[in-house]
């Protein structure tokens, strides 16, 4: 990591934000690199003295004014981009709209068996990318999940990329799916000719000068998971695609680390059995497709529970779901719940109460033994919970309680 320490070295430097990452980003900065001064900044746009700086830190979730695709400020750089500028060429980059976190721990766990080389994971699903760096060195195999944030503004991308899937998300920051969508092109923007790009065949066309695979689940395919859903039959094609034509993993064996895979918390979880009924937890769920995908991939679907903060997506697509599914009771709640409602209060298989609380013990009522519950939200966490995970566990302490 020289290119990092001679860059930071004797720079005046801001962190913009000071969660997970920004502390990550302060603890590196202090312990390898030798920076003239760091400072932590917490506040709106107008706080940052950009001319006091040489360098600054910018956090995902920050949102500020030049926050659109034509904004090029070199001074701003986050952790992705110093990662990506010392190790870009060792990396794997994977964004989408859902599926990321999977895909890249069921890739990380395959080259991790299957590649001979030394693996790490990071990026957005909890590891901050400078907490690894130091353990890098030439041989090694960075899997990096990248959220459209750390995507967005990006000036130099991984060797290899893949871009899943694009639903409509985050728009109560990109307002637009242009916008978001061209967040998430960061991932591509800057590859090369010498760079892969694996794309699935639901994202719109990227501007982009890399070879580029698209990525299909063909017809006969089937492989061993311990996950169920077609959806994560394609993030096994995606994880197969790349470890055997880039990595020349055998297929089999790749075949073989796939079906040790136990998946992730939060995503579509069997929580246990009580009294007869089966309890997912799919608090990852914040799209419509991702509810949808829930109910679709358990075969004894009885109970969704739906709703949260409602960012203003357009639900048109789960309205019809639950029109269509009479068999399946959908007990919705919060803000997104109500407005859903609105839609579908004349179907008698639908039933709005306040909160999580009261959805699951409306839904230990309402369902019938040998049947499931899944906790599939098709929306967002914030305003009711921390964050997924909060939510998850919390709809864990329910389940057994009452």
């Amino acid at each position: 990591m020289d290119k990092t320490i001679a860059r930071m070295k004797d720079k005046k430097i801001l962190i913009w934000g000071y969660g997970r990452e920004g502390k990550s980003t302060e603890s590196f900065l202090k312990k390898y690199c030798a920076p003239k001064s760091v400072d932590i900044f917490e506040g709106p746009r107008e706080g940052v003295k950009d001319e006091e700086y040489d360098l600054i830190f910018v956090s995902p979730g920050i949102c500020f004014e030049e926050d659109s695709p034509a904004f090029d400020n070199r001074k701003f750089t986050s952790q992705t981009e110093i990662f990506l500028e010392e190790y870009g060429k060792q990396t794997v980059g994977i964004t989408g709209t859902k599926g990321k976190s999977t895909t890249s721990s069921m890739l990380w766990r395959v080259l991790d068996a299957c590649s001979g080389r030394r693996t790490f994971l990071m990026g957005n699903i909890g590891k901050p990318c400078l907490d690894v760096m130091p353990e890098m060195d030439g041989n090694s195999v960075a899997v990096f999940e990248l959220s459209c944030h750390q995507c967005q503004r990006l000036q130099v991308d991984p060797h290899v990329a893949a871009f899943l899937d694009l639903f409509e998300d985050h728009l109560d920051r990109y307002h637009t799916m242009e916008h978001y969508f061209d967040a998430k092109s960061g991932i591509t923007k800057h590859q090369t000719e010498e760079d892969l790009l694996f794309v699935g065949e639901q994202v719109p066309p990227l501007d982009t000068k890399a070879r580029v695979r698209v990525v299909r689940l063909p017809e006969n395919e089937h492989y061993e998971l311990r996950i169920p859903g077609v959806h994560n039959q394609l993030n096994a094609e995606f994880v197969k695609e790349i470890a055997v034509s880039v990595f020349g993993c055998r297929e089999e064996a790749v075949r073989k680390a796939l079906a040790q895979f136990g998946g992730l918390p939060h995503r579509l979880e069997h929580c246990g059995q009580l009294d007869g009924i089966d309890y997912y937890d799919d608090s990852i769920s914040t799209i419509p497709e991702a509810a949808i995908r829930a109910a679709n991939s358990i075969s004894n679907t009885g109970t969704v529970l739906i709703g949260g903060m409602d960012r203003g997506i357009e639900y048109d697509i789960l309205i019809d779901f639950i029109r269509q599914h009479s068999e399946i009771q959908f007990i919705l709640a919060y803000a997104s719940g109500k407005r859903i409602l609105e839609s579908v209060k004349d179907c008698p298989n639908v039933h709005y109460v306040e909160d999580l609380a009261a959805q699951v013990a409306l839904a230990k009522k309402i369902t019938p033994k040998g049947r499931a519950v899944i906790m599939s939200n098709a929306a967002a966490s914030y305003g009711y919970f921390k964050n997924f995970e909060e939510r998850g566990e919390y709809f864990r302490k329910l389940i057994v309680s009452g």
